[in-house]
Order: C-alpha cells, then structure tokens, then sequence
C-alpha cells in the first residue's frame, strides 16, 4: 500500500529552547548496557520531563473524537487491580493452565498470546520499582486494516485508539478472570509507564522490524500490545524466529514512505545492543502533527492480510538452502 496524502513534515509550532535530543534520552551510540530512560511521565502533570511540551501538544491538538477514546482508554485502568478470590485454583499443570489462559484471552478478544517469565530488565524503566509478579501475559490486539490503510489520516489515527481502547478492556477482564482463580494479576495498557515490546518478544509474539515495531507472523505489525502480569504458574514460550531480519535486511518500504525519513537503512548502537532504531528526534514531531502517523507499520509487507505466514516460510526455506 501507499501512504493516503500524507502531510510534509513541515511545522508550525518551534520550541524557544529546545529539549535535549531524544535519541540522547534513548540512548542512542551508547554502547554501554543500561536501563532506557523516559521520554514523558505517565502523569502529564509533571514538569521536568524533556518532552512534556511536545506531549501537551499531541493531546491539545487531536481531534475530539480521538481524544475522547483516549480519555476513555486511560479511564480502563482504574480497572486494572482488583480484590483476589479468597479460594485459590491450585495448578498442578502449568502448561494445561497455559493453554487455558490463551484459550480465555482469545475468548475474550485477543488475536495473539504469549507468555513469558516477568523479568525486571525487561519491563522497567530507569528508576522504576519492580513489581511484584513471576509471569507476564503479552497479548495483541488486531487493528481494522481497511482503516488503517487511510493512514496518515484521521480515521486511522482514531482506529489506533479504539484499538487501545478494546485491548486496555480486554486486558482488565483477563487480569480479573486470573484473580476469580485466587491468583495475583494486574493489566497493563494505554497510559502505564511499563515497557512491554521486549517481553512480547521473549513470548514469541514476534520479532523487532526495522521500523522500530514488532512484527507478527500473522498479524504483520497491524496490531496493539498490552500485558497482565500475574503469579499465576503457566508454562512460558520461547523467542521465534520467522525470518524478520531476512526480509528487514533488504526491504524499504518503511524508509522509503517514512516523509521525516526517520529510519535508517543499518542497525545503530542502542544501550548496548546492535539494533533496528527509529531516529526519535525525526519521527516524534511528525507523529504528534499526523495523529500517531503509523505509516511505517502500514506499508510494511508483513502488515499485508495472509502474506506473513508465506512470506516466512519463502524465508526460512531460502535460509536453509544457503
């Protein structure tokens, strides 16, 4: 697909003294290994975060619509705790409960599961507390793709936040069927300061695309990510391989539609490891202009209906030959 009439990256708005470089806060050339750092608080009240301003303009300047799902989507969160059931459901087989757990989340409304151990480094920022969980539950949430082929445009924009929206209630209603069994959750969506790509990986929803999102064997990177974290004991997934960095290597369709050409053709030093990198200080102010943007994820051809599953099996196939 084409991007529909995207905007020039042109602005209106300057900062009169401009943040630091976010790629800087990202840790971007930095080959030591070290926590990632926060670009914008969770609570949008505070002052001494680099790019609150930025953020204020995002919100001040998105259509009602838009902002009223995302007030709505934040507004689930009040949700994501709860009173634990006083009977416990022992679990004599995690990987039978593993199974159970996904067979509910797809009930529920989700496309994809996976789990995974619930590991600090995986999940905290710097300076943030762990939490107090053994598992967590990576979950993805499919967006309309007739609609999310609009983007830049506002009604792709306003499918990204329904999707948000639907996943955040989703999530809760998981977190609170794992509590009825006696057992510690809590969801994680929109507006929680938690890390959750790195453990979607780890559960093998995916892999890293050079766009700087997940891509999914099925879904491509036309979905959203939210997390429950819980004790509940399940088997846990392994990393998958489906032949990303194959396709990453010598595809463009992201570099070649991004319009602030924010992503690189070869992997950058980030905090110590080798990787596929969005230039932040490129990409922010275009996403907070267009909506979100998501062109990137769009164009991309794993993001295709049914081409994913082919597209990895042609992969591999050729890896082993050669």
């Amino acid at each position: 697909m084409r991007p529909k009439e995207p905007p020039a990256p042109e602005y209106g708005y300057a900062y009169v003294n401009p943040p630091r470089s976010g790629n800087e806060i990202n840790g971007m050339g930095v080959p030591e290994k070290i926590p990632p750092r926060k670009i914008a608080p969770d609570d949008f009240t505070i002052e001494d975060y680099d790019y609150k301003d930025l953020f204020d303009f995002f919100f001040m300047t998105m259509s009602w619509p838009v902002f009223k799902e995302f007030v709505l989507g934040m507004f689930e969160s009040r949700k994501a705790r709860g009173r634990v059931a006083g009977r416990r459901t022992e679990v004599d087989d995690p990987v039978s409960m593993a199974t159970h757990v996904k067979q509910k989340a797809e009930e529920i409304g989700f496309d994809t599961v996976g789990i995974t151990e619930a590991r600090d480094e995986l999940l905290l920022y710097e300076g943030d507390r762990p939490y107090p969980y053994k598992y967590a539950i990576c979950l993805g949430t499919e967006q309309d793709r007739k609609t999310m082929e609009q983007v830049p445009q506002p009604e792709a924009g306003l499918e990204v936040v329904r999707t948000y929206r639907r996943s955040s209630s989703c999530s809760n209603r998981l977190a609170a069927y794992i509590r009825s069994l006696g057992w510690p959750a809590e969801a994680f969506a929109v507006g929680r300061d938690i890390l959750m790509m790195p453990s979607a990986i780890q559960a093998g929803l995916g892999q890293l695309g050079k766009h700087g999102s997940l891509i999914n064997r099925e879904l491509g990177s036309n979905f959203r990510l939210t997390l429950v974290l819980t004790d509940l004991p399940m088997a846990t997934d392994a990393p998958v391989d489906i032949g990303v960095e194959d396709v990453c290597a010598t595809c463009r369709a992201c570099t070649r539609y991004c319009p602030p050409d924010a992503i690189y053709d070869d992997k950058k030093m980030v905090r110590g490891v080798e990787k596929w990198y969005v230039d932040f200080d490129r990409c922010a102010w275009y996403f907070s202009m267009t909506t979100g943007c998501s062109i990137c994820v769009e164009v991309c051809p794993w993001s295709k209906p049914g081409r994913g599953p082919k597209l990895s099996e042609i992969v591999l196939a050729r890896r082993e030959k050669n």
